[in-house]
């Protein structure tokens, strides 16, 4: 009988699946950062202008924006510079409290995002064509639960 690797050991099954995941996150992050290369834009910008899309009128803190990136970044005010270097966004501190400073897109940063749209839409499509619905639920639904630690471990931030 076969030696079976300890669960999480290098060709256990746990470690067969984390590398597969591993390898398809990479292919979908090259594959979208590619399409927004070619719109001047990296990863971590573009995530900011869709979070600042989905916002009131009254705009996010530097906090805020932080709050709901989807990879963490530590200099969100550097990311926020060259945003706004670029037009994309505008920053204007707070009347009653000037310690406070919102973020807002520009039309410039919406007009981007709207040119954006389609292109993503086509891409996402492509990237699970293969995939039946039903499989697509499956995959959200394995993915959704990998997310979650047994009960009584704390959740990795």
């Amino acid at each position: 009988m076969p030696d079976t690797p300890t669960p999480g050991a290098p060709g256990s099954l746990q470690h067969r699946a984390y590398l597969a995941l591993q390898r398809l996150a990479l292919h979908q992050q090259r594959q979208g950062a590619d399409l927004l290369r070619d719109h001047g834009l990296s990863a971590p910008q573009f995530n900011v202008l869709r979070i600042l899309r989905g916002a009131t009128d009254g705009g996010l803190t530097c906090s805020e924006i932080s709050d709901r990136l989807l990879d963490h970044d530590p200099d969100v005010t550097r990311l926020l510079d060259r945003l706004q270097k670029a037009g994309l966004v505008t920053r204007d501190r707070d009347r009653p409290d000037r310690r406070i400073v919102a973020t807002r897109l520009t039309d410039a940063g919406r007009d981007l995002l709207t040119r954006l749209d389609p292109p993503l839409t086509d891409l996402h499509a492509r990237q699970f064509a293969h995939l039946t619905d039903t499989q697509l639920r499956d995959l959200i639904s394995l993915l959704t639960a990998v997310t979650r630690e047994p009960e009584g471990k704390p959740q990795i931030p």
